[in-house]
């Protein structure tokens, strides 16, 4: 069973007045439910753009998007901003490969955000929060700042940022282009756990070897299509 399922998707961006870069080239593909998916390509190939896409922060220029939670249908063309937020609220998770943390708040505050701006019970998400640092050794570094963190915490914290809010799939952008083997290698094995345990849905772009060594399926772009 498909979670995601993409037709025809086409992206440019405009370069200046009269040229345009055209980055994804009628794009077509099934994201299958419970799986890591790993998306592969050198860089400049349309990797984040087709993940931005997929994960409603980037509007394609033409082509459709369909999201099934729960036997519901989400089509993107079909739903206004609003819905659209909401979407990403209450389904999806972003993992980066800089972490985006919030440099003025500590581990834990940092992993709440999400759940604070869905409107979630405090102490419902305090109590998650706990689980999810437990589950990933961070509640040593629960009171911490991100400039405080090695880059391997800061990343675990993020991915414990993007669960806090329970989604089914998480869109992960080169989550350990910026770590140390020892600490990529940390991050594979927890996206593992994760998906074993809570069944969360990976799509991660990487050029990582070991992630796709780690992934259920491997997708391969060039030069913006998929091979």
């Amino acid at each position: 069973m498909n979670i995601i399922t993409a037709t025809s998707i086409n992206k440019s961006f405009h370069l200046n007045k009269t040229q345009t870069n055209q980055v994804l080239h009628n794009i077509f593909i099934d994201i299958e439910k419970g799986k890591i998916t790993a998306l592969m390509g050198a860089s400049g190939v349309g990797k984040s753009t087709l993940l931005y896409i997929l994960g409603t922060l980037e509007n394609a220029d033409t082509g459709e998007v369909i999201l099934e939670i729960n036997e519901n249908k989400f089509q993107y063309s079909k739903c206004n901003d609003k819905e659209i937020s909401k979407i990403r609220n209450q389904h999806i998770g972003f993992v980066f490969q800089f972490h985006h943390l919030l440099p003025e708040f500590t581990a834990f505050e940092n992993i709440l955000i999400p759940g604070l701006i869905m409107g979630k019970n405090k102490n419902e998400l305090e109590k998650r929060a706990i689980e999810l640092m437990e589950k990933f050794s961070l509640l040593k570094i629960k009171n911490q700042k991100p400039s405080e963190l090695s880059g391997g915490e800061q990343q675990r914290t993020a991915i414990a940022r993007a669960l806090i809010n329970e989604p089914e799939i998480v869109f992960a952008d080169e989550p350990t282009g910026n770590l140390d083997s020892k600490n990529a290698d940390n991050v594979i094995q927890l996206i593992k756990q994760i998906n074993l345990e809570m069944k969360t849905t990976f799509l991660i772009a990487t050029h990582s070897e070991q992630i796709a060594t780690a992934s259920d399926k491997i997708v391969r772009m060039k030069d913006g299509r998929i091979e």
